[in-house]
């Protein structure tokens, strides 16, 4: 829940079939609204101009506009929706792209048990990011050209496993015992030496160079 309010969801798929299965996992759960559902990337893209979503869930093949294409116009014109990819595949340059391009906080796979998905969606409405186990394997085996490794202090990475776990800043300050500017200088330090504008790249550089570990 965001604070005492359910998350506001958000879902797209071309086959309906597919739609009706994601709403009878999500609407047993209290802290979780579904706001709107449309197989239309058209439609969808209309009615986010007059509501209020949270977290949109979108298939990534479909006829009208491909996710990738789908997600960078809700990036651009609804900042503040966080993404939610549902595909069968998770090759690992289609989910790069879709980091890169439209700053997706999730991945999953249409296979992923009601539970997963659940947990998915509301880490993520937190502000939290999530990729399927299988997603991460794959993105680790991805042999894209990396850069040298970023060399960071031992206080930046105890930043960084904290932020993975949603904590703002100063719930981190609270934890290492130092104020909140000292935090937000770390942060920008890390996003500047890891090179990255967001967190969830700042996190899967992390998971990439095994900085951190990625959730069981």
């Amino acid at each position: 829940m965001l604070g005492t309010k359910p998350a506001r969801l958000a879902i797209i798929d071309d086959h309906p079939i597919v739609i009706d299965g994601i709403k009878a996992m999500v609407e047993t759960d209290p802290g979780i609204k579904i706001v709107l559902t449309t197989t239309s990337s058209n439609t969808l893209l209309e009615q986010l101009e007059h509501m209020d979503v949270d977290v949109l869930l979108t298939d990534i093949v479909m006829p009208e506009m491909n996710g990738n294409e789908l997600a960078k116009l809700v990036k651009k014109k609804f900042p503040s929706i966080k993404i939610l990819a549902l595909s069968m595949s998770g090759q690992a340059d289609l989910v790069n792209e879709m980091i890169n391009d439209a700053d997706i906080s999730g991945y999953v796979l249409k296979n992923v048990s009601s539970d997963e998905l659940l947990t998915a969606i509301h880490k993520i409405a937190r502000g939290g990011i999530y990729f399927s186990e299988s997603v991460l394997t794959e993105l680790d085996k991805y042999k894209a050209p990396r850069p040298p490794q970023a060399v960071l202090t031992q206080r930046e990475v105890e930043i960084i496993s904290l932020m993975e776990k949603e904590l703002g800043n100063k719930e981190i300050a609270a934890k290492l015992f130092i104020s909140e500017r000292t935090v937000e200088t770390h942060r920008k330090n890390i996003f500047r030496k890891l090179g990255k504008n967001t967190l969830i790249g700042v996190i899967k550089y992390a998971y990439d160079h095994k900085i951190i570990q990625p959730p069981l």
